[in-house]
């Protein structure tokens, strides 16, 4: 839109930014709307980019986060100034933790307040703030600078190892109107963001010679390699040379859990004897131990396929450090492995099958043995057999229990289907990741969460049943924080800190806004009821009754929680 002032066609800074996005190829934006940008939206809308309004700006931006992580394309986040500023950044922080590209994109106050902490409304040094947890922090103060910083932001969150972005647009310049013609003209798309890298050829031979030499190899998969879209280099590699693979959480379906090289059940064996192990798009950072402690072979050498320079010898040493974008790295390695003979001894194929059929046989009757009320994991096998028939589905998971079970229980088959908590293990990424595969896929999205971790977004099932979006949530109600049956050690009226309302009915919201919903307490009913949402394709949550009793402190993690050196007091009678 442009306006005529003494016969000269103007802009502002607005429309500007408007033009910039849909220029770079923007199609959705996230957001919360308010002061100083709600005509912002409306002038998206107008120009055909879609915008999806949100309850809390951290869902908002858990979305344009995930739809990053999904296209490779920066996703969009539209907060307000100061407090939705600040709600949005959780958001950002996460992203950039876990490599996935977003920009967010907030109203902020002007410049000559801010500096002199005059006190304006909502007031607050917004770039600043943001820089420790993002990749990169631009701010615009002229309507002319638009189009830079726009491609900065699209530069700076696809380029290299992947991150969140902050650009403060100030509410001055958004009002501050410019020459219509020049500013069409200022704007411009960057070329090749995120250029290939292509590792050294010095260090594809010493990682191919080290892999030659192992007589117990093992490759890790980590999302790295999922976000780089690496399945059939993954794929080539991994069959040719008969390696087994074990795929971290978001890895799995970049080869299908049922492929007979995956060593995902017999994880403990293969990480406590693997000699040589190949870490393909995967850091060595808690989720690992660190490469370190007693779940890993002492005298284990590492090889390392990363696009970070930085990442190499972060907590041990790096025997074959590969630096290079993962297609490329991958597409080298496979051109020259001819030439050094890689093949997995049969032996220990073998050994890690013995303990995959032992593992499986335990694990069968975890899953089939009746409990009443339900467990995690009859609960999760009634889940799992309904999915059999959903392969191409989303499948979001947060929670501690939840996350844990669900990530041994329910089988992926392909790449970048399974969205979680990632580098950082936070919860509340739950609504956010489900709303944005939606609608950046068109496709299903089921949303298994512990309870718990539920209610960080469970507001968001309003913007899922107003948008119309094909999810189903699956609520893993045990009543508690890991469980719910924790005493008050004071033996006081106030219920436990882990302790969450006993026989809540989750489903109920979803029902107040026009959803479908659920409420379960055996498997049967579970089934039954996951049949129906997701052949509806509306939304709809069904409230899953587990035991109370059940959940594990921490989940899989109890380690990384302290516990008093000194005895509880226990509950006090009467």
């Amino acid at each position: 839109m442009n306006y005529i002032t003494d016969n000269a066609p103007l802009t502002d800074g607005m429309h500007l930014l408007v033009d910039a996005l849909k220029r770079n190829g923007v199609e959705t934006i996230y957001g919360v709307v308010g002061i100083p940008v709600t005509d912002l939206a409306r002038h998206a809308q107008e120009v055909g980019i879609r915008y999806i309004g949100f309850r809390h700006e951290q869902s908002a931006g858990n979305a344009a986060a995930v739809s990053g992580y999904l296209t490779q394309k920066p996703g969009i986040c539209l907060t307000v100034s100061a407090p939705g500023f600040l709600n949005g950044l959780t958001a950002l922080a996460c992203a950039t933790q876990n490599g996935f590209p977003m920009i967010q994109i907030s109203g902020s106050s002007d410049r000559n307040i801010i500096d002199l902490q005059q006190g304006d409304y909502e007031g607050l040094d917004q770039m600043n703030i943001a820089k420790p947890f993002a990749k990169a922090a631009y701010r615009i103060n002229r309507p002319e600078d638009i189009a830079v910083g726009v491609a900065r932001a699209i530069r700076a969150a696809v380029s290299g190892r992947p991150g969140g972005v902050y650009l403060d647009i100030t509410t001055a310049m958004l009002s501050t109107t410019m020459d219509a013609e020049a500013a069409a003209a200022s704007l411009f798309t960057p070329i090749d963001p995120a250029p290939k890298q292509y590792p050294c050829s010095n260090a594809v031979k010493r990682a191919l010679k080290l892999l030659a030499s192992a007589k117990k190899p093992l490759i890790i998969l980590g999302k790295g390699a999922a976000y780089a879209q690496a399945e059939n280099q993954v794929r080539t590699l991994v069959e040719e040379t008969g390696i087994p693979f074990l795929p971290m959480s978001m890895a799995k379906g970049l080869l299908p859990d049922d492929h007979p090289q995956c060593a995902a059940s017999a994880r403990s064996l293969v990480l406590g004897q693997g000699d040589v192990v190949m870490l393909i798009g995967a850091r060595l950072n808690w989720l690992l131990t660190h490469g370190k402690g007693k779940k890993w072979n002492p005298a284990v050498q590492f090889i390392q396929l990363d696009i970070e320079p930085e990442e190499m010898d972060s907590n041990r040493p790096i025997a074959a450090p590969v630096v290079g974008d993962i297609v490329s790295s991958l597409e080298v390695m496979i051109a020259k492995m001819d030439n050094f003979n890689i093949q997995c001894p049969k032996e220990w194929r073998d050994a890690i099958d013995t303990v995959k059929q032992t593992n499986a046989v335990k694990m069968q009757a975890k899953l089939t043995t009746p409990t009443s009320p339900m467990n995690y994991f009859n609960a999760l096998k009634a889940v799992s057999d309904v999915m059999q028939g959903y392969k191409d589905i989303y499948l979001v998971n947060e929670g501690a229990n939840t996350l844990d079970d669900t990530r041994n229980v329910v089988n992926m088959y392909r790449p970048r289907l399974r969205l979680d908590t990632g580098t950082w293990g936070v919860m509340g990424i739950g609504m956010g990741y489900a709303i944005g595969a939606a609608v950046t896929s068109g496709k299903q999205v089921i949303a298994i969460e512990g309870d718990s971790a539920f209610g960080f977004s469970g507001m968001e099932v309003e913007t899922i049943c107003r948008y119309h979006l094909p999810v189903t949530i699956v609520v893993m109600n045990n009543g508690g924080i890991y469980r719910g049956n924790d005493p008050n050690l004071g033996g006081g009226a106030d219920p436990s800190p882990t302790s969450l309302t006993p026989d809540a009915r989750y489903d109920k919201m979803i029902e107040a806004f026009g959803g479908m919903a659920y409420h379960v307490t055996t498997p049967d009913e579970l089934r039954t009821a996951l049949t129906d949402a997701l052949a509806s394709r509306k939304p709809s949550l069904i409230n899953c009754v587990i035991d109370p009793a059940v959940g594990t402190e921490s989940g899989h993690i109890g380690n990384l929680n302290p516990k008093s050196s000194l005895s509880p007091t226990p509950p006090k009678e009467g």
